[in-house]
């Protein structure tokens, strides 16, 4: 294992009400109990209620640009390494990703928009594939090709956003944005192919923030005016700013227990991104909880973090031991976190409820272990897109529970305010 730097705090994503958290179906523990029941395309999205408010379908639209982000990368790395299976299953996850995307864009700003839209996100995805086909098959000048048409699926999509929003988003900005997201995505698969895996991850995480982000963007810029305020309202920045960060840790800890469950050599570089995004979550829960819950949160996230990782090394090596051990310990933490952040949240959600969503969490990750352990592709992407929802869901049931006058203390602008670097604090008060 890499060495743990004190880790922390996203045992935020440990809350939330257990209908929107009910657990998996089947015990983790191995591909034979069931890692891979449920395959991609079994688990429809729909988009959003139709009850959800312009707010709702805003965020959700913010957490599928950043699930598209590191499903579009995943594709790009498996082609690259030439694994047709994985390649296949990460294509239908992206294709799935993709018709929910069309689908919200079409409740957010009509019919009209969603036909637009379908038609220039599919087409850069076709050239984000084609690029890295290229840079696997050693064709320079296919992989040329790929990048010039890159750079006008660009431009066709940065001029759809700027023309949908009535003038709200200059052209300018836009194509800054889109351009931003395509280079990374780009420049995280040209390290992986030349082995530099700690910059391919360090992009493969900023894409995913950026591209989160940049829902946000869009969404403030194509809604209406009055729409688009109430986003900037603190409990909808908590929440936003959670569905972030919480997603981002499933995200990661998916793909350090791909690498260890391979034992791949990318594996110190995916460590250290999880480390990353948990010294993002420590300072996070400083400001909103101050230095001794942050302490507090240290101690639990350490061994949560660490025993799914135990868990994946275990299913590497067919340790059923070592399996159980890592779920004991998982149990532990689950009760611990439960009694932490019902305290937090003033007993608001009771402990029951806490520890049965924690459950899940646990299990939708070791059945994810479970399935990529057996070559079940398909059953570990379902895995993934249901565990990524949930932790959605439990942003919004976390921030609400938290309450108003917490979510005040959030500065504005989230990550640029100092989220991701002041972990370290802490450790110093």
């Amino acid at each position: 294992m890499w060495p743990l730097a004190p880790l922390l705090a996203a045992g935020l994503a440990a809350g939330a009400v257990t209908a929107a958290c009910a657990p998996p179906d089947g015990p983790a523990g191995g591909a034979a109990n069931g890692a891979g029941a449920a395959h991609a395309g079994s688990h429809p999205r729909a988009a959003v209620a139709p009850a959800a408010t312009a707010a709702d379908r805003a965020i959700a639209f913010q957490a599928l640009l950043g699930q598209h982000s590191v499903l579009a990368a995943d594709v790009m790395r498996s082609r690259i390494a030439g694994d047709d299976d994985f390649v296949q299953a990460a294509n239908a996850a992206l294709g799935k990703n993709t018709d929910d995307m069309s689908g919200l864009v079409g409740q957010l700003f009509g019919d009209a928009a969603a036909e637009g839209f379908a038609p220039l996100w599919s087409g850069h995805i076709v050239q984000l594939v084609a690029y890295a086909a290229a840079i696997g098959d050693g064709d320079d000048p296919a992989r040329d090709r790929a990048k010039g048409e890159l750079v006008r699926a660009e431009n066709r999509l940065a001029s759809f956003f700027a023309g949908a929003s009535d003038g709200r988003l200059p052209p300018a900005a836009a194509r800054a944005a889109v351009a931003e997201h395509v280079e990374h995505l780009v420049d995280q698969a040209d390290a992986y192919a030349a082995k530099q895996y700690a910059r391919a991850d360090r992009l493969y995480r900023a894409n995913f923030e950026h591209t989160y982000d940049l829902g946000g963007v869009l969404a403030g810029a194509l809604l209406p005016p009055a729409g688009a305020k109430v986003l900037t309202e603190p409990i909808w920045r908590l929440r936003s700013t959670l569905g972030r960060m919480l997603a981002e840790h499933a995200v990661l800890i998916e793909d350090v227990t791909r690498a260890a469950v391979l034992d791949s050599a990318d594996f110190d570089a995916s460590g250290a991104q999880i480390n990353a995004n948990t010294e993002a979550l420590t300072a996070a829960v400083d400001t909103l909880f101050g230095a001794a819950a942050a302490r507090t949160f240290q101690e639990l996230w350490a061994r949560h973090v660490e025993q799914l990782v135990a868990y994946g090394a275990a299913t590497a090596a067919k340790d059923t031991g070592r399996q159980r051990a890592a779920r004991a310990s998982l149990s532990g933490f689950e009760k611990g976190m439960a009694a932490f952040l019902g305290a937090a949240t003033g007993h608001s959600l009771g402990d029951a409820e806490l520890g049965a969503a924690l459950t899940a969490h646990d299990t939708m990750l070791m059945r994810h272990a479970d399935a990529y352990g057996a070559k079940d592709y398909a059953g570990a992407h379902d895995l993934a897109y249901r565990t990524f929802d949930h932790m959605i869901e439990l942003a919004r049931t976390l921030a609400d529970a938290f309450g108003v006058r917490v979510a005040a203390r959030l500065p504005r602008g989230g990550a640029a305010t100092g989220f991701g670097g002041e972990a370290h604090t802490v450790e110093h008060r």
